[in-house]
């Protein structure tokens, strides 16, 4: 399917090259440096008594819902939309995260709207759930147990029991330092925002508040996506994904990580890459280490601009917007691709869009709705950095020959069947093509039969018959680096015995406490936590572990030290890779867990950036790759947990 478009220059909207903008990277602007949110205004005593009081009430009365609705799964999974109130005014109250004199007056309404909701599910109705327009709503996400909010707008059309699926749009929220869950809530009650197609439901995620839908944040939208579909027909082949600003950048990301995912994406304003974007370059400036710069790849979407050819994009840019940036990069991606990007370009306007602009982007989307996702499209263009991001539509790439180099196929197949594939760094692939239409496969001039194929290393094909053991290399999911961790369950296991030494001690439990704090500032949520000693066997069988300390101190860990690619001596001299590390170095790594190698063990680290990134979402990218070797007697800063002594990645096979 090749790439729409159409002119930029109609309806009042004007489309000039070379306009000379604003610095990009200043446009978001930048909160205060830590890992918490500005310091929230000061609140009345006994406002702050009442609301205290308040939120213990409403959470004894969750409690005992949680017990009371045990038996009726229905009911008790519209708990969280209960929860979404509770904790909405417990984090401010808890962390001073009042902003305005006026979020008193609404926390306490919050309090009464969760008693209601918890009124209403104690008698057995939830009539929210059939309500249209503005509704609030929650889920228990998979990675934390965290619940996390979200505001959908019911169409009017929609009636309880409608089975008549309806296209779902995505619009993602732009940067607020001070989005608490209250806040945004409040919006998502009273603000429908932007756009509001008929007959459509449009669904705001949090987000994980302002990560750019980063990390947690991506996972956030899929699992709104979901809750969402258990509650109303959704048709999965019309859904569109929007933003602007912070969360125009987010919507280039879902487009080209994602692009069979959705049926149409808009993106306006934003940011598509991070060294010109972020000024990483800039006169004066040191870079980034060179696995830093790697890492860029695994969010920069210029690098992944042509998987569009699957997905109908319109971009939308102020002419004088500084961010205008950010499409004019993607356009320069797409044209190195032989593709055109479709833009609509705000004639005269800043950040913001133009009214003449939204009719044209809605009939660019309502066109595309209409058609839906072509599910089996006759050809495939794909590219990608990492298995993290490896499915087009029928075809996946279940192996690489190196990570965090381009890897390309061109896929094309016939009406009568004969497939055609041209690869470019990748070694195993799956197609799932009814066998009526795979009756033929060609892999890079051999022809072949199947649907599941792997390269050897003479770069000849052939079939194979499933997939790969986990632990046996890098698949999907299993790929790292360091923070694709915590885009799934975790816990963290903290240490009870007594460390090689006082100073790797104490360096443990200061980084372990910036990693829980860090991830509840950051992530807004509740990082799980769990004693060495009480590692249960159901954690082991669904969770990434999250070791810290080291065979002396963790109990898990010396579990499995003879099976990690990094070793201790008894004096805490490190080994790995044929190489040596004084003692007292502290080893951070991702790895197959031994104990179950269908998740990850990750030794001494929480998410790897830290509070230099805060101030921009470009800077919010994976400060470490799959390994790292700290010197923890330099101290932590907001770069580095201590000095990196030599970090890298391992290799297919997960060898140093």
């Amino acid at each position: 399917m090749r790439y729409r478009s159409f002119p930029a220059v109609c309806a009042g909207i004007l489309g000039l090259a070379g306009v000379a903008v604003a610095n990009p990277a200043l446009a978001q602007g930048a909160p205060n440096v830590g890992p918490d949110r500005p310091p929230g205004i000061a609140v009345a005593d006994a406002d702050k008594a009442e609301l205290t009081a308040g939120v213990a009430d409403l959470g004894k009365e969750i409690d005992a819902l949680r017990v009371s609705l045990a038996s009726k799964p229905e009911l008790l999974a519209r708990l969280p939309d209960v929860q979404i109130f509770y904790n909405a005014v417990r984090y401010p109250v808890t962390y001073n995260e009042f902003y305005d004199n006026r979020e008193v007056a609404t926390a306490k309404r919050f309090l009464e709207e969760g008693h209601a909701r918890a009124a209403e599910l104690k008698a057995g109705t939830a009539s929210w759930t059939t309500k249209t327009g503005l509704v609030v709503l929650g889920y228990v996400s998979k990675i934390d147990g965290s619940v996390q909010p979200y505001g959908i707008q019911v169409p009017d059309t929609f009636k309880a029991g409608d089975k008549e699926p309806r296209r779902l749009d995505f619009f993602l929220h732009g940067r607020d330092d001070r989005l608490t869950e209250l806040r945004f809530l409040q919006q998502r009650e009273t603000n429908p925002g932007e756009f509001s197609p008929p007959n459509t439901f449009v669904l705001q995620p949090y987000g994980r508040d302002c990560v750019a839908n980063r990390f947690a944040g991506e996972v956030d939208l899929f699992e709104a996506l979901d809750d969402a579909k258990r509650r109303y027909a959704i048709d999965p082949n019309r859904v569109i994904v929007r933003g602007f600003s912070m969360g125009g950048a987010s919507c280039w990301q879902f487009a080209t990580h994602h692009a069979d995912e959705f049926a149409a994406a808009a993106p306006g304003a934003g940011f598509t890459e991070t060294a010109e974007f972020s000024g990483a370059f800039r006169n004066g400036k040191t870079p980034p280490p060179a696995y830093v710069q790697t890492l860029w790849h695994w969010y920069d979407s210029v690098d992944y601009a042509v998987n569009l050819a699957q997905l109908p994009t319109v971009a939308y840019s102020g002419e004088i917007d500084g961010q205008r940036q950010a499409a004019n990069k993607m356009a320069e991606a797409l044209t190195k691709e032989g593709m055109t990007l479709t833009q609509v370009i705000g004639a005269q306007a800043g950040h913001r869009y133009t009214t003449e602009a939204k009719p044209i982007i809605n009939a660019f989307l309502d066109k595309a709705a209409v058609k839906g996702r072509n599910l089996m499209p006759m050809t495939i263009r794909f590219t990608t950095f990492t298995l993290r991001y490896n499915h087009m539509d029928w075809l996946t790439v279940d192996g690489m020959d190196k990570h965090w180099e381009r890897a390309r196929v061109e896929a094309a197949r016939t009406p009568a069947g004969d497939v055609t594939l041209t690869t470019t760094n990748v070694d195993a692939l799956t197609l799932t093509l009814p066998d009526a239409d795979r009756k033929s496969v060609t892999i890079d001039g051999q022809k072949l039969g199947g649907a599941h194929f792997m390269k050897n290393d003479k770069g000849k094909w052939s079939t194979r018959r499933g997939g790969f053991k986990p632990g046996e290399r890098k698949i999907h999911g299993l790929q790292g680096p360091i923070d694709d961790a915590f885009m799934d369950r975790f816990v963290m296991v903290k240490p009870t015995g007594k460390a090689m030494s006082d100073a790797t001690g104490a360096w443990t439990q200061t980084e372990m406490a910036h990693a829980i704090d860090f991830w509840r500032a950051v992530f807004r949520g509740d990082a799980p936590t769990v004693n060495d000693s009480a590692v249960t066997t159901e954690q082991i069988a669904n969770a990434n572990l999250v070791l810290w300390g080291d065979p002396s101190s963790n109990a898990v860990l010396a579990r499995i030290a003879n099976k990690l690619p990094v070793r201790w001596d008894k004096d805490g001299t490190v080994h790995a890779g044929g190489k040596t590390w004084p003692a007292g170095t502290v080893p951070i790594l991702i790895y197959p867990n031994p104990l179950n190698p269908a998740h990850y063990v990750v030794l001494n680290s929480g998410i790897t950036f830290r509070e230099s990134a805060l101030p921009n979402n470009s800077y919010e990218t994976a400060k470490l790759p799959d390994w790292a070797m700290i010197d923890p007697s330099q101290p932590a800063d907001a770069d580095t947990p201590g000095k990196v002594l030599a970090a890298g990645f391992f290799d297919e096979g997960w060898k140093m």
